[in-house]
């Protein structure tokens, strides 16, 4: 299958609405930032929810380039939420927002979640961008952290997206795909890998939803320019196609 197959968004009559979310790492936009929009463009999402985002010198200003040349608007996240965002499209409307820091462990990188709480249509959903440690026992803790703020969000239906830094049999990824639905095991589509675009070998990024989110299809794009997907980070997108059910 190709991009253009997964639905696209919209709202139905009885509010509820179907989405698309893309999650990425973008490599602080180290690489080639052009190349980096024209992908993010081409998925045509909601809501993005990127990992490593700028976080120093005018990381504003950089991320703030890269969400117009998408057609999109920053909603969180970046240096305040010590590398993940979240991008959104205008058809979004924003209840709130917040940027979290999870506790430092002395000697390894500070991590975040960028969250917001968005409506589309009468469908409410919480969103969480999250970057999880490579040390094991720190990722395994950041797991139960990113679960119970989940759950304080106040929300019935959420998203996370992110790099787990983990494949799908380490015990981090199970923790979330066991409290979580795990989009490309429930629905896959497109490919699987998301590390390296030179070489796929390995899914370590993944979109999860909770509980009554339909999952419409999801994986790596495959009909996305290969030049581009090497040139602009180092890691390949994951795009789902989601239907939220209606605030009641």
């Amino acid at each position: 299958m190709d991009s253009g197959s997964l639905p696209n968004s919209h709202t139905a009559s009885d509010g509820s609405a179907v989405i698309r979310v893309l999650s990425y790492n973008i490599r602080s936009m180290r690489d080639d930032p052009a190349a980096l929009a024209r992908v993010m463009k081409a998925c045509a999402p909601d809501l993005v929810l990127i990992q490593e985002a700028p976080r120093f010198f005018r990381w504003r200003k950089k991320l703030a380039r890269l969400a117009r040349a998408a057609n999109l608007v920053i909603l969180s996240g970046g240096g305040s939420a010590a590398g993940p965002a979240l991008l959104c499209s205008l058809r979004a409307t924003v209840e709130r927002t917040e940027d979290v820091l999870l506790p430092l462990t002395p000697g390894l990188h500070r991590r975040g979640l960028a969250t917001a709480v968005v409506r589309f249509g009468g469908a409410r959903l919480g969103v969480v961008s999250c970057h999880l440690s490579l040390q094991k026992d720190e990722r395994y803790a950041q797991g139960g952290l990113l679960l119970d703020h989940l759950e304080s969000m106040g929300v019935e239906h959420a998203v996370v997206g992110g790099d787990l830094n983990e494949r799908p049999d380490g015990r981090t990824f199970r923790r979330l795909a066991t409290a979580l639905n795990d989009a490309w095991a429930t629905r896959p589509w497109g490919t699987e890998y998301t590390s390296t675009p030179d070489d796929p070998h390995q899914r370590i990024d993944a979109i999860l939803t909770t509980e009554g989110i339909e999952i419409l299809g999801c994986g790596v794009p495959a009909d996305l320019p290969a030049h581009d997907l090497r040139a602009a980070t180092d890691h390949l997108p994951v795009l789902a196609a989601l239907k939220i059910p209606a605030v009641p």
